[in-house]
């Protein structure tokens, strides 16, 4: 029996949490994460999810922390956050719509799509805790993506 979302979907999510996830835990931003990551470990996290998805996601995080080299950064976007922070499960939420809005408008792969999206000003302002970016309407998102700016 199919769940609520389509499993593809499902995957994009947690692989979009998880980054967010060692983002927080390395202090590194999404962006240099992904880079550090490399299209060949996105895409086995991808591949993957649904079974990286029944382990727990420090030792996993940590995994690929420790595969990749991630060394520890600057950017604590939790110690900079004025108000209650967002989870790493609603910004891989966050991630995924505008991931899979970029891949259907852009007609691109998911991975391609995943790599637009983090490596572009949005990420940026999905990133500041302390703005009401991250929690607008996916379609104000990704408008701004497309059109390449905010309203």
């Amino acid at each position: 029996m199919p769940g609520r979302e389509n499993k593809k979907e499902n995957d994009l999510f947690y692989t979009c949490s998880l980054i967010d996830y060692i983002a927080r835990k390395t202090k590194n931003k999404r962006s240099d994460v992904v880079t550090m990551l490399g299209k060949k470990r996105i895409a086995k996290i991808y591949d993957l999810a649904d079974i990286y998805h029944c382990d727990n996601i420090d030792r996993v995080s940590d995994d690929f922390i420790r595969n990749a080299g991630i060394a520890e950064g600057t950017f604590d976007i939790c110690a900079n956050a004025r108000y209650a922070l967002p989870s790493h499960w609603d910004i891989g939420k966050v991630f995924k719509r505008l991931i899979l809005g970029i891949a259907k408008e852009k007609h691109l792969e998911i991975e391609e799509a995943l790599f637009a999206a983090y490596h572009s000003f949005v990420c940026d302002k999905i990133e500041d805790f302390n703005s009401s970016f991250y929690y607008d309407a996916p379609k104000n998102i990704l408008n701004a993506y497309l059109y390449g700016f905010l309203e």
